[in-house]
């Protein structure tokens, strides 16, 4: 109405400037957005991967006089088959519940709430306790909290990752997802520093610890899930809730966007209605994406491979550590310290370079880098620890970079308003591809009867992954070519 549009002009804050945030409040918000990154590290690296998942699947779950061997396989095999059906779960909600929050415009909600899902299951992990006669039992709790943990952590980054699109734009985009990741990194450090020296590797740990029933890897595990809550807060807090992306510099009237966001979800959008509806709109989307962005679902494929691979890298490198170059298992721990120093470093550090040259260079070149320093591991799997040291913290350094600048590359091609959704897609291919690399490493060392076998497994997803990336053709002008091609820039 014409009373509206003579209005006078609102009061700007003083932490905006040209109706976008002023430096000194994004930097508020990058920093609060990466410490989720910092305490997601407890459920990645303590959890999932150096400290509990292999204590899970050793021989402190066998019964006294069973073939330890045999028991112990049997364990790892119930843990691939729970982590196999979190990842089908993840598969089939992912991609509805990012369109549900993109369409209701509450990112921080679906990460806030999925977030609290996994802090709870961290903290049940408490009750694994490895008791004589219920060892079996113990390790069934164990995978099935580890499965929904995963579930939701799953979820709840699908919504992280759109955040980042809030907080950057097409100069910034690949450095501050750099900073995230290399913040996760520098997070596993530090707590697998203090669970190591204050309760894993002493015989009496701080506050009188042992390992009588377990005790230490429990007390770590309940140390893991505050300290994911404690930063999962900030993020929550600092940094606000927007509808549209800030590449399209549009910002909605407050009640239009309401008001739009009513109109979508009045009718047949509570409940399961709500589920089927995001499912019909997402097979719509796959169909438009074929239809006018082949290259946004060729990625989507090349990175689901690729990713795998890199997924493998670290499942499997401290088995490999332990299996074929002899670590103990504190070793494997000093090693997972030394590992994420080296990827927060490379992650962080490639960040920047993805802004200048461009996330896709950034990806080939980490996986060129992957597939020859896993061949290299192949090859001298004969040559001792010092091998592996060298190999495998070169292995560290490309893991960060590619994981980092494939997400940077991602929002890149994502439209203003489905963020969420595309993220969705994303974890979606992943996991609709999550069986390569496990497959690949079991199937050769089955073939072959040695463990070292496995790694070319792994090498071959990579290498795959790396081909069919070569193959997308980009679009121009969206900074996926590096400083040159930002939409400040491109023609």
């Amino acid at each position: 109405m014409p009373a509206r549009s003579a209005a006078r002009t609102p009061r700007r804050s003083p932490d905006q400037v040209n109706g976008a945030p002023a430096p000194r409040t994004l930097r508020r918000q990058v920093t609060a957005w990466s410490l989720w990154d910092w305490g997601g590290a407890a459920f990645n690296a303590v959890v999932t991967t150096f400290v509990f998942t292999p204590w899970l699947t050793s021989d402190t779950f066998v019964e006294q006089g069973a073939d330890a061997d045999a028991v112990t396989a049997q364990h790892s095999a119930w843990l691939g088959w729970g982590l196999a059906g979190a990842g089908v779960l993840i598969a089939v909600l992912a991609p509805a519940l990012g369109a549900l929050a993109d369409r209701s415009g509450r990112r921080k909600l679906w990460l806030g709430a999925n977030s609290a899902v996994v802090l709870v299951t961290m903290l049940a992990l408490w009750f694994v306790e490895p008791v004589p006669g219920h060892l079996s039992r113990a390790v069934v709790l164990g995978v099935v909290l580890l499965s929904v943990g995963n579930v939701f952590y799953e979820l709840a980054g699908v919504a992280y990752n759109a955040l980042l699109l809030q907080i950057s734009t097409p100069r910034t985009i690949g450095r501050i997802s750099g900073i995230g990741w290399g913040a996760g990194y520098v997070g596993g450090i530090v707590l697998l520093l203090i669970l190591y020296v204050g309760f894993i590797n002493p015989d009496v740990g701080w506050f009188g610890v042992t390992d009588a029933h377990g005790l230490d890897f429990r007390v770590s595990m309940v140390l893991a899930a505050l300290w994911f809550g404690l930063f999962a807060i900030p993020v929550l807090v600092v940094v606000p809730e927007r509808r549209t992306s800030p590449f399209t510099g549009d910002v909605a009237e407050p009640a239009a966007a309401d008001a739009a966001v009513t109109g979508r979800t009045a009718r047949g959008t509570r409940g399961l209605a709500a589920v089927a509806s995001a499912y019909r709109q997402l097979f719509r989307d796959l169909a438009r994406l074929w239809r006018t962005s082949r290259s946004t679902l060729g990625f989507l494929v090349a990175s689901a491979v690729f990713r795998d691979g890199l997924a493998g890298v670290f499942t499997f490198g401290a088995v490999i550590a332990s299996g074929t170059f002899g670590f103990t298992s504190s070793e494997v721990i000093v090693f997972a310290i030394a590992a994420n120093v080296v990827a927060g470093a490379c992650t962080i550090s490639a960040g920047w370079l993805d802004d200048r040259i461009g996330p896709r260079r950034v990806v080939v070149g980490s996986l060129v880098g992957l597939v020859v320093a896993g061949t290299a591991v192949f090859f001298l799997h004969d040559a001792g620890r010092t091998a592996f040291w060298v190999f495998g913290l070169l292995l560290s350094a490309f893991v960060g970079p590619a994981q980092s600048a494939s997400r940077a590359l991602l929002g890149r091609l994502a439209e203003p308003g489905r963020e969420t959704e595309l993220f969705g897609l994303y974890t979606t291919t992943g996991r609709a591809a999550s069986f390569l690399a496990p497959f690949a490493f079991s199937t050769l060392v089955s073939v072959t009867g040695h463990q070292y076998w496995g790694i070319v497994g792994i090498v071959a997803v990579l290498a795959l992954g790396l081909v069919l990336l070569l193959l997308v053709r980009f679009p121009s002008g969206r900074g996926i070519g590096g400083a040159r091609d930002t939409p400040e820039t491109a023609a």
